[in-house]
């Protein structure tokens, strides 16, 4: 069943989360997303050769949209992550299929083309309730800018995942996809990080001398990164959309378990309650949004 593909890339996007919060105590956002690209692209290209596949495409303005909102999607949630327990950066990105039910509804409701949907309205109004509740209770007040930050992180997903599928279904290929997405990555982190540095040091330098166990984890980053997107794109092209996007939920029971084992974190009642809602949320709104889609 190819939405089992989303299980591994939920369970490897937690890996990689574990490594982004590590290497963000001594490595700024713009060198993660940097190198998450550029071994993102070292690894595809070297499939393509491998392969003898092509990187060439006809949907080079697809390809650069997906770039720019993924990327800038990647940047936030990188962020968030060193800055919040990862199960809540997790919880809140992981709302881009509430994201999606709500863009894919209000774009039909507005062109008259699905009617209006209570038990959607619903989920995606409990979804927030759940956001109030996990938010209230574990995020210290220097702490907000990364849970909104997460937030708009999650919508941006939204809009990269269908993307995705919408390259899916035009034929491209997942590796092309991937490799696009990782030279955005590159870019993005090459700008980014020339600024970041010549604004707090006045010099022209991209990366930071790196120590052994920066390099591992930047390395890691990348290549967990990359197997996951693969799976993730395998799984929003060939599989079911509801099951796919519901199986993406299972990324925050692993972030969770990562973030109790390495760092001790708890969540009071609250805040469990608060991912459940959020789970289970986004459970209903994409089965009102498959349901719509059908009729």
């Amino acid at each position: 069943m190819q939405s089992l593909w989303m299980l591994v890339a939920s369970f490897v996007f937690a890996i990689m989360g574990v490594c982004v919060k590590l290497a963000s105590a001594t490595s700024s956002t713009s060198e993660i997303v940097l190198c998450r690209g550029a071994v993102g692209m070292a690894l595809i290209y070297a499939l393509v050769r491998l392969r003898g596949l092509s990187l060439r495409t006809a949907l080079p303005w697809q390809h650069a949209w997906r770039g720019f909102v993924g990327v800038t999607a990647l940047w936030l949630w990188f962020f968030a992550i060193g800055r919040l327990p990862l199960a809540t950066a997790m919880t809140l990105n992981y709302m881009a299929p509430i994201w999606i039910a709500a863009i894919v509804f209000t774009v039909g409701w507005w062109h008259r083309t699905r009617r209006f949907d209570w038990g959607l309205t619903a989920a995606i109004v409990a979804s927030f309730a759940g956001v109030a509740l996990l938010l209230k209770p574990t995020i210290h007040a220097d702490q907000w800018i990364g849970g909104l930050t997460a937030l708009v992180s999650g919508f941006l997903s939204a809009l990269a995942y269908l993307q995705v599928r919408k390259l899916g279904q035009l034929g491209e290929p997942e590796y092309r996809v991937v490799f696009y997405f990782s030279a955005s990555g590159v870019l993005a982190g090459l700008i980014s990080g020339l600024v970041d540095h010549w604004l707090q040091t006045g010099e022209l330098q991209i990366l930071h001398d790196l120590s052994a166990t920066d390099a591992v984890l930047l390395l890691t980053i990348g290549v967990t990164a990359t197997i996951a997107q693969i799976a993730m794109t395998r799984a929003y092209r060939y599989g079911a959309m509801l099951v796919t996007a519901n199986l993406q939920y299972t990324g925050i029971v692993f972030s969770s378990l990562w973030g109790i084992l390495i760092w001790g974190d708890r969540l009071d009642l609250a805040g469990w309650l608060g991912i459940a809602i959020i789970l289970a949320s986004g459970i209903a709104a994409t089965f009102y949004n498959a349901r719509s889609s059908k009729q």
